[in-house]
């Protein structure tokens, strides 16, 4: 996961526009917000990048975590949220160090497919011991072995059409294949799992596992997971 930390800590093109990042974020943001369960709750989202939208989650709970690995995108998440005393910036090191049983509900939103089978494992293990015995993981965004990148470009040309930014979108894609993400992801490659693969992942942490109706998100392609704690009788 440290190469692709590295990238996103850097000042990359991953987005088309500027229209493209702002809805992005208030997409996955109004996602979350749909999980979360009490006005209440302590919500994690787990390696959460630029989290842009983060002060209307944080509106909608009690106590809003965001972790984060890249200490550059740390640092500017401190600043910007700030002001907002029910948002605290965490990095992945604070996430293993939190007490047991002390979150309501975790979201770990296109963060699979950064890590290694072995990582995700261990954040999964971790996840389960941090949850409270009625909280639940949201595991979102997961990349499936039978779809490719042309379906991640319909997405992505779909959603500009529908939102606007259809001509940022097709030069986004240009300076993407000619970007360091491109050839990051040609040789590191993306993890992806099949809908029997991440369930035994997270049944293998010690959760209950559904798929979700809807994915996280725009992608319609990529799934997403809703696991909790096997009620005790």
């Amino acid at each position: 996961m440290d190469d692709w930390i590295d990238y996103y800590d850097s000042t990359h093109t991953i987005y088309a526009s500027k229209l493209h990042r702002d809805l992005h974020f208030q997409i996955i943001a109004r996602d979350i917000i749909g999980y979360i369960p009490a006005p209440e709750a302590t919500v994690l989202d787990y390696a959460c990048g630029e989290a842009l939208s983060a002060n209307e989650v944080a509106a909608a709970c009690g106590k809003l975590i965001l972790a984060e690995p890249a200490p550059g995108v740390r640092g500017r998440l401190i600043a910007r949220f700030a002001p907002n005393t029910k948002i605290r910036v965490r990095s992945l090191d604070d996430v293993r160090n939190m007490r047991d049983q002390s979150i309501d509900l975790v979201v770990m939103n296109s963060v699979a497919q950064y890590m290694t089978a072995e990582e995700l494992d261990d954040a999964l293990l971790n996840v389960r011991r941090i949850l409270k015995p009625s909280g639940k993981l949201v595991l979102g965004d997961i990349l499936q072995p039978n779809v490719g990148m042309v379906r991640d470009v319909m997405a992505l040309l779909r959603f500009g059409l529908r939102h606007g930014f259809l001509k940022d979108a097709l030069v986004g894609l240009i300076s993407t294949a000619l970007s360091d993400y491109r050839q990051l992801r040609s040789r590191i490659g993306l993890q992806r799992y099949s809908e029997v693969e991440i369930t035994a992942k997270l049944t293998a942490a010690g959760f209950a596992v559904q798929r979700a109706h809807t994915n996280i998100g725009h992608n319609r392609w990529r799934m997403t997971f809703i696991a909790r704690p096997p009620l005790v009788c």
